[in-house]
C-alpha cells in the first residue's frame, strides 16, 4: 500500500479541551500491532476517557479504547491495553517536568495519520474549574450569536 501524504485526523478527543486549558502540545508516535493500525484506520478509535503517565522514563497512554479488528481473530489485542508513546528522551524528561508542577496532565488531544504513520496529539494540560467552564459556554454562545447576526446582515 503505497504512503498517503498529509494528515488526516482519525478521532479527537473533545472533552479534553472542555474540562482542561492546553498549556502546550507534542506530536509523538504510537507503539500499536498490526490489528490495531488496520483498526484506526477505520476510525474504530474512542480518546474520551484516555490519559498519559510518564513511568519509568516511557511514556504511555492508559484508557484509549482501539476497538478489535474484524477479521483480525487470534491477532487481536485488548482494546484497552497501554499503548507506548514514542519520544526522544529529551522530550520525555521535559513532559516529565511539565507535569510535576501542580494541577497538570498529560492528555491525548487527537489521534491522527500523518504520511501514512499513526501520531497523536499530546497536551500538557491544566484542569478546569467550574466556573472557567461556564465562562468557556457562555463565550462560544455570544460568539456563534455574533456570527449568525452578521450573516443575516450580510444576507439582507
Amino acid at each position: 500500500m503505497p504512503h498517503q501524504k498529509g494528515i488526516k485526523v482519525i478521532a479527537q478527543n473533545r472533552k479534553a479541551r472542555h474540562d482542561y486549558f492546553v498549556e502546550d502540545s507534542i506530536e509523538c508516535g504510537i507503539a500499536l500491532f498490526g490489528t490495531e493500525v488496520k483498526s484506526v484506520r477505520l476510525g474504530r478509535v474512542n480518546l474520551k476517557e484516555s490519559w498519559a503517565q510518564v513511568r519509568k522514563g516511557e511514556v504511555w497512554v492508559d484508557g484509549m479504547h482501539i476497538s478489535p479488528y474484524e477479521q483480525g481473530n487470534i491477532f487481536n489485542r485488548d482494546p484497552l491495553r497501554a499503548k507506548k508513546l514514542l519520544l526522544h528522551k529529551s522530550e520525555i524528561r521535559k513532559l516529565d517536568a511539565q507535569v510535576m508542577r501542580q494541577g497538570y496532565t498529560l492528555v491525548p488531544l487527537d489521534l491522527y495519520l500523518k504520511d501514512g504513520r499513526v501520531k497523536v496529539r499530546l497536551g500538557v494540560c491544566k484542569g478546569k474549574q467550574v466556573h472557567d467552564k461556564r465562562d468557556a459556554i457562555a463565550r462560544r454562545d455570544s460568539d456563534l450569536e455574533i456570527r449568525r447576526a452578521l450573516r443575516s446582515k450580510q444576507k439582507g
